[in-house]
């Protein structure tokens, strides 16, 4: 019992023992603790406050925030309470900063939404034609406020002005023209090459887009096409499977066959671009207009070829050899290869006329071609009458008509671009035709001519485009009716053609003039008759003396005897140099 109480009395005396040297321990350690002071070790190395833009709604530099006021009203510098105030004051000024970025984005993007919502909706606008009385009533109303300046303003001066330009240009109607001398000519454009008329001596028929900005303009102008088609094709998609399958072609730039384009200069710049379609007749027509500002689709068409057959008329008169040369030509591109064509010769005369009909009939066997006409006339050439007698001699309903001569050579893709250029009661195309020149002059002698097929090379040295020539045109049957066709009191060789085609630019149907890649006129040797009136005589004069050859070959010709004088000269030189050595 004594050994346990005792037990007992020692745990009690030791736990005592133990709180009484905690309490005295922690009575030590508050009663040698040092003075509070607010200099820590690391305040050093804190962050000082910069100045903040005030449009943030920080404290610039000068600003004194709580923690410094309680600081300087303490007499000493700011503790670590103050500096943890002032970061959560500068954190919350990024925060601020970086919300208003945010909304000044969101702002920007907006806007440009906007704008770009502005232009399609002009462009729709006018494609369709819808009326803008509410916007340019509103813009209106609110002049006197600065609202007229606002954006519904904008987008209606900016409808109007677009509006404007394209009524007044001939991009969808013609324009009645005095002259033929008024008429701005288009220039015809593949991937690789521009066709024009302007030639000058340092000008070429034919070039490559050299200058960076005509590549640009190009290459822009097909970007805008292509996007345009695939961008029609995509929203096909929710349409039924017959009506999809018609437009699931994704086009790309190989699929381009050729374009014309044209700038009256106070108006802007018209592009047309024809695209291969689903099926070898098939073509996809663009027209683009440039209002001296953002380009505008205009038109998106969808052609068939393989539904418009070619009447071709040709006047005759004798030439037999040129006529069989002609028919060579006809046979591979208008039967083998293109096969939508009627052929209508009208002939003046008797002599030879059996020759021309067993050519014809040759041709047909061989080929098995039985769409042509023969009609022969015992009068008096003369070019117009044969062709008003040929295009009306036509009992089949419209169809396409191509004026022809028989020494004119074509392409298939020519036949095609006959078709595209031309729409009864809009448009009519007269191309100009790419002339050679006498290629024995070319070629230095008649042993040295290669086959007419390679002859046909579009350059400065070999021919010119014909752009006084109005002869060979593609145009309906019912607008040639309706324009009055040829004056047939006209005799002998021209006029006929520029009197019809001055028709046409007194009319309200679009002219297409530009220069055809295909379209050649085969060199042969004028004959200009003395029973001819003056006027036509000087016509034929100087038909004659542009086609024997470029300005520089009769420059060399002009000039033969000086050059040869010239090379005399040298040899006799040399040869007395000869003799001193």
């Amino acid at each position: 019992m004594l050994r346990r109480g005792l037990l007992a009395w020692v745990s009690r005396v030791g736990g005592v023992l133990v709180l009484l040297c905690c309490s005295l321990s922690l009575l030590y350690l508050m009663s040698c603790s040092p003075p509070h002071s607010d200099n820590h070790p690391l305040s050093h190395a804190l962050p000082r406050a910069g100045p903040v833009h005030p449009s943030l709604g920080g404290t610039g530099a000068g600003d004194v925030g709580p923690g410094k006021a309680r600081a300087a009203q303490n007499g000493g510098p700011p503790g670590v309470q103050s500096y943890q105030a002032l970061l959560q004051e500068r954190e919350e000024q990024h925060r601020l900063h970086i919300s208003s970025l945010k909304k000044q984005i969101a702002q920007l993007k907006e806007a440009l939404q906007e704008r770009s919502q502005q232009l399609k909706g002009v462009q729709e606008s006018i494609k369709t034609g819808l009326p803008e009385g509410s916007e340019t009533g509103a813009a209106s109303q609110g002049g006197g406020f600065g609202e007229a300046h606002g954006p519904k303003s904008q987008q209606a001066d900016l409808r109007e002005y677009l509006r404007s330009q394209l009524s007044r240009a001939e991009v969808s109607a013609g324009t009645r023209l005095s002259s033929e001398y008024a008429v701005v000519p288009f220039e015809s454009f593949t991937l690789q090459r521009v066709y024009q008329l302007e030639m000058g001596l340092t000008r070429h028929p034919e070039e490559k887009p050299v200058r960076k900005d005509r590549r640009d303009e190009l290459g822009e102008v097909l970007e805008t096409a292509l996007h345009s088609l695939n961008t029609l094709s995509s929203q096909q998609d929710g349409k039924n499977s017959a009506e999809k399958a018609l437009t699931s072609k994704v086009y790309s730039p190989s699929d381009f066959i050729e374009g014309i384009s044209r700038t009256e200069k106070d108006k802007g710049t018209m592009y047309e671009l024809i695209f291969r379609g689903e099926s070898s007749s098939e073509f996809r027509r663009l027209v683009l207009f440039r209002p001296f500002g953002p380009l505008m689709k205009v038109r998106n068409e969808r052609l068939d070829a393989a539904s418009i057959p070619i009447n071709i008329v040709v006047p005759l008169s004798r030439r037999i050899d040129k006529f069989k040369q002609f028919m060579h030509n006809f046979r591979e591109v208008c039967v083998r290869q293109d096969g939508r064509v009627h052929l209508t010769v009208v002939y003046f005369g008797k002599e030879q006329m059996s020759e021309v009909r067993s050519t014809l009939e040759n041709t047909s066997r061989e080929v098995r071609f039985k769409n042509y006409t023969l009609l022969q006339l015992d009068e008096e050439f003369s070019r117009g009458r044969g062709l008003d007698v040929g295009a009306r001699a036509w009992k089949g309903g419209n169809v396409l008509l191509f004026f022809c001569d028989v020494d004119i050579y074509f392409t298939a893709d020519f036949l095609n671009t006959c078709r595209l250029n031309t729409q009864p009661g809009r448009k009519v195309f007269y191309p100009v035709l790419f002339s050679q020149y006498n290629p024995t002059l070319l070629y230095g002698s008649p042993e040295h001519v290669p086959p007419v097929e390679q002859q046909l090379v579009i350059k400065k040295d070999t021919g010119f485009w014909r752009d006084f020539g109005f002869g060979m045109t593609c145009q309906y049957r019912s607008d040639f009716i309706n324009i009055g066709g040829f004056d047939i009191d006209i005799k002998g060789w021209g006029g006929e053609d520029v009197h019809l085609y001055r028709k046409y630019l007194h009319s309200n149907l679009l002219v297409i003039r530009t220069p055809a890649r295909g379209l050649f006129h085969l060199w042969h040797e004028k004959h200009c008759a003395d029973e001819l009136p003056p006027d036509q005589y000087r016509m034929c004069m100087q038909s004659k003396a542009m086609n024997e050859a470029s300005h520089g070959q009769l420059g060399m010709l002009f000039f033969r005897h000086e050059i040869e004088a010239h090379l005399r000269k040298q040899k006799q030189q040399q040869g007395a140099n000869l003799k001193k050595t």
